[in-house]
């Protein structure tokens, strides 16, 4: 028996097709790290822009007015006279001021609406729907309970 040696047929550009996945998987880690990094520097602009009196959202939904700030902390007001102190890393983001000016706008309007809405509808009282107004006549909520025996 006689063993020849084939050469193998080669597929042209060998080397551009071993390189193109490790071209992506170095792309995709530059622009991850790089978004990564833009996320960070966001944080810590937000971070050092924190001023008494700037209302802020914690990380966790906490929302309340900033008191102080030191190096590490921050103390919020979280309701009147009530301080919490929490790191700086956990401030999630600062409300703009014409968010809360709209907000307070918006609120006595719809405080001024209920009230009017309230003066006019305060002869009429609201019954909930017991639901024995059906068509059938049957209250419809009434549970049904398991016999109590059986029939032979």
């Amino acid at each position: 028996m006689q063993l020849l040696a084939v050469p193998m047929a080669s597929s042209g550009g060998g080397g551009i097709t071993l390189l193109l996945p490790l071209i992506l998987i170095v792309g995709m880690i530059w622009f991850m790290s790089r978004t990564q990094k833009k996320q960070r520097q966001r944080q810590a602009d937000t971070v050092a822009a924190l001023a008494p009196g700037s209302k802020v959202i914690t990380t966790s939904g906490l929302v309340g007015i900033v008191e102080e700030t030191d190096d590490e902390y921050v103390t919020l007001e979280i309701s009147e006279g009530v301080l919490v102190q929490v790191v700086k890393a956990a401030i999630g983001r600062v409300v703009p001021e014409e968010d809360t000016a709209d907000d307070a706008d918006s609120a006595d309007e719809a405080a001024a609406d209920s009230a009017d809405e309230t003066s006019a509808d305060a002869s009429r009282v609201d019954v909930p729907d017991t639901g024995r107004d059906k068509a059938d006549g049957k209250v419809q909520d009434t549970p049904k309970l398991p016999p109590t025996h059986t029939e032979n």
